[in-house]
């Protein structure tokens, strides 16, 4: 089949560091490639990926101070993709809304997948396009009430065997923080419950620009080097090993996640989760299994004792049977496969295009 894949420009695919978003595409994107797709990779020039790299900048525009209108790049990349839309058999977009208006100009088919949240703005936008295929990434992200065209939930997977398994947390032990520095991330939460609960408290994470007064006034100020420690932006190899290394990993979101990838990769690594009973996290942690969901401070700190009743083993393990690369490309080739065949059998003819290639009847 051949595909095109759409993604953010503001980092890079995958991304050096922080970026869920841009790491789901790029572990998507490479295994269609490995399973016999033509894939086309919309993305900044800076990208590696097995796929054909297309790109309307050379670096993610994050990294680029000259850039002041990030819009103006997002307009380009979508239209790259539309001009060149009779080349592929489907569009996948995740770049939210963006792609919505451009979709309908065209007959090849766009599926979009949702990884954000609904805003009163966006839901103009999403209205509009409603009666286009939409993926989910967790049941809790959904909203019934727009009556959106949500065609299937996939939930983000990972490669799982690029985590080192951590069998026994680090001594001295330690909680654990990963994510960017920002309220609805709940930073403030997880001091709060480290303090509280009198463990260390590792953090890492970006700190972006709308959430630089957050940080400095509500997060810096506990951070002591001891107790707290602020470790600035991870890339793989640190996020593994700090989340590996500690007791517990944190998750003490105050809005609804629509996924939450820290959890997965925090579980791979071994380390169970404790987090905020809030959008998607009942989906990813098996209470009592693989980490324990919460509704408060207090029941954050109680769980910390609990602890010692989970499987650190069982936390891989539960990875590896449900949110593995593999399972999420399963999932999306069906999605191709069903959007792909209503296109077919509205014009007459149909075969299977899944595994196919760019072999096409």
């Amino acid at each position: 089949m051949r595909i095109a894949q759409v993604a953010p420009l503001w980092e890079r695919v995958p991304p050096p560091a922080y970026g869920g978003i841009e790491l789901v595409v790029g572990l998507l994107t490479d295994e269609l490639v490995r399973r016999g797709h033509e894939v086309t990779l919309f993305a900044s020039g800076d990208s590696i990926s097995l796929a054909k790299l297309v790109s309307v900048h050379p670096r993610a525009v994050r990294l680029d101070s000259t850039i002041k209108d990030y819009g103006i790049y997002e307009m380009l990349n979508l239209a790259s993709v539309y001009e060149r839309a009779e080349e592929f058999d489907i569009i996948h977009s995740h770049v939210g809304c963006g792609a919505l208006s451009y979709a309908n100009l065209v007959t090849t088919p766009t599926v979009h997948t949702l990884h954000g949240i609904f805003t009163p703005d966006n839901e103009k936008m999403f209205s509009f396009g409603k009666k286009q295929p939409y993926v989910s990434i967790s049941n809790a992200q959904r909203e019934p009430r727009l009556g959106l065209n949500c065609i299937a939930t996939v939930y983000n997977g990972i490669d799982v065997s690029s985590y080192k398994f951590y069998a026994q947390p680090e001594d001295p032990p330690y909680l654990a923080f990963l994510g960017r520095m920002s309220p609805e991330k709940g930073v403030h939460l997880a001091i709060e419950i480290a303090k509280l609960a009198g463990w260390r408290l590792k953090m890492a994470g970006k700190v972006d620009a709308v959430d630089a007064e957050y940080f400095e006034k509500k997060i810096k100020p506990h951070i002591d080097g001891k107790q707290i420690e602020y470790l600035g932006e991870a890339n793989h190899a640190q996020k593994n090993a700090l989340m590996g290394g500690a007791v517990a990993t944190l998750f003490p979101i105050t809005w609804r996640e629509p996924f939450g990838l820290v959890m997965v990769e925090s579980m791979a690594s071994g380390t169970p989760v404790i987090a905020m009973n809030l959008g998607s996290t009942q989906e990813i942690i098996s209470h009592g299994k693989t980490g324990f969901l919460c509704n408060n401070i207090q029941e954050c700190i109680s769980a910390i004792d609990r602890l010692i009743e989970l499987d650190r083993y069982g936390c891989r393990q539960h990875i590896e049977d449900y949110f593995s690369i593999e399972q999420m490309t399963d999932g999306y080739e069906a999605v191709y496969e069903q959007i792909v065949a209503k296109r077919f059998s509205q014009n007459g003819h149909f075969r299977s295009l899944v595994g196919l290639g760019s072999d096409r009847s």
